[in-house]
């Protein structure tokens, strides 16, 4: 029976796994880490005695990768949407205060009313995000919006950075076409963020390698790829975890690695070769009590989005060249400041906890769009998955998901037809 040897168990590569198996082919996953998820984990942190996500990542329910997988391992209800779509807003330079508050139907109507749209705006500001549509390759978000500098400021820089980790004087504008599609165009049911009842492990990752696990795929974790041997147009041998496996004439490879690892082990391959980081903070309050939105976004200060849960408070800065080289408390005081501010806590730094992810994703400039390369590879058998293939979405869980189904969809076909 062929087998599909998948290496990398992050998110693209647990999808993959996931839809090969489904299938009903044998599968072989790998990691270099000792466990799956990638960035998308969750871990018990001794400084706070709670569990913490490695990275904050706002999830929509019209995120529909991350529903088919969610349903596929039977964790939809460990993350649910909200029952509204609502994303309040505060400009820490003005002190004022909004929400955005798509309605239920796919007739855009909210945003003729002005308690549904950023302070300061017009309707007719929003229907300029057709020029989305029909954007150059090498246009940026800056070069369709900047003439509006108040909605640039407060919708379009916060929307862009929250999406693409890239400023949007570099962000390449065509890669938010799909996003408004898929979510304002789908209208508010679809706009409604998810929100994970304990972390992203618990929802995401976990069910996905139990139900892995339950399928008899093989989980073999500290084996990390040092070399892919080819020959004849094929994937002949993979160097894994100290050993040598050998490809049959009918098996398959996905590499569901990050970028530069896939590059260190394809040389031919053309990638994304600039990335952006993001910096975490996550503060434990000394009570889980008080009213609090669990979603805010902030314009004007250090911190961008704000992510309340029980006694956490977790802040997520995109696009963080300019603060990841900073020390830790020197971040976390800045950050704190404008969280105590936005959500009326006491000025008093409590204990905390900075991840700073240096290469989080690509940067999401045209000419790195460009770069992004196929699912298929010049080799017959070997297939990419990861947030940094060409998905036509941004490098987001549902980019990495999506990354992973079309791998698998890929795989089946020559499986399928080998011939």
């Amino acid at each position: 029976m062929a087998r599909v040897h998948v290496v990398g168990a992050g998110m693209a590569g647990l999808a993959a796994s996931l839809r090969l198996s489904a299938a009903g082919h044998a599968v072989a996953l790998y990691d270099g880490a000792g466990h799956a998820g990638g960035r998308c984990r969750s871990f018990h942190d001794e400084t706070l005695d709670h569990v913490i996500d490695n990275g904050n990542h706002l999830m929509l329910a019209g995120n529909t990768a991350i529903a088919a997988l969610l349903a596929e391992t039977g964790a939809a209800e460990s993350l649910p949407a909200a029952p509204d779509a609502v994303i309040p807003f505060i400009d820490l330079q003005s002190g004022e205060r909004w929400s955005i508050r798509p309605n239920a139907g796919r007739l855009p109507w909210w945003i003729f009313a002005d308690a549904r749209r950023v302070a300061g705006s017009g309707a007719w500001d929003y229907l300029r995000a057709l020029r989305l549509a029909w954007a150059s390759e090498d246009a940026t978000v800056r070069d369709l919006f900047g003439d509006n500098p108040g909605l640039y400021r407060r919708f379009w820089r916060p929307l862009t950075i929250a999406i693409l980790n890239t400023p949007p004087e570099d962000a390449c504008a065509r890669l938010l076409w799909p996003v408004l599609v898929e979510i304002f165009g789908r209208g508010g049911a679809a706009c409604r963020p998810r929100f994970a009842r304990e972390g992203l492990s618990q929802s995401l990752v976990d069910p996905a390698v139990a139900t892995l696990d339950r399928r008899g795929v093989a989980l073999r974790f500290n084996h990390r790829l040092r070399r892919i041997a080819t020959s004849d147009g094929r994937v002949q041998v993979l160097e894994i975890g100290g050993e040598t496996v050998e490809i049959a004439p009918d098996d398959a490879v996905v590499l569901a690695v990050s970028a530069p690892s896939a590059a260190a082990l394809l040389p031919s391959l053309t990638t994304p070769q600039h990335f952006h980081p993001i910096v975490n903070v996550h503060f434990r309050l000394p009570d889980a009590g008080g009213e609090r939105p669990a979603i805010l976004g902030i314009v004007g200060g250090t911190a961008e989005w704000v992510f309340a849960r029980g006694p956490m408070v977790s802040v997520t800065i995109s696009a963080a060249d300019a603060l990841v080289d900073q020390d830790a408390e020197t971040i976390a005081r800045a950050a704190w400041a404008d969280v105590s501010r936005a959500l009326a806590l006491p000025a008093a730094l409590p204990a905390c906890r900075v991840i700073k992810e240096k290469r989080a994703t690509f940067a999401q400039t045209p000419a790195e769009e460009r770069r992004r390369p196929p699912t298929r590879t010049e080799f017959r058998n070997l297939f990419l998955a990861g947030d940094w293939t060409d998905t036509g979405l941004p490098a987001t869980i549902e980019g990495a998901v999506r990354s992973g189904f079309n791998a698998a969809k890929a795989v089946a076909g020559l499986l399928e037809n080998p011939g």
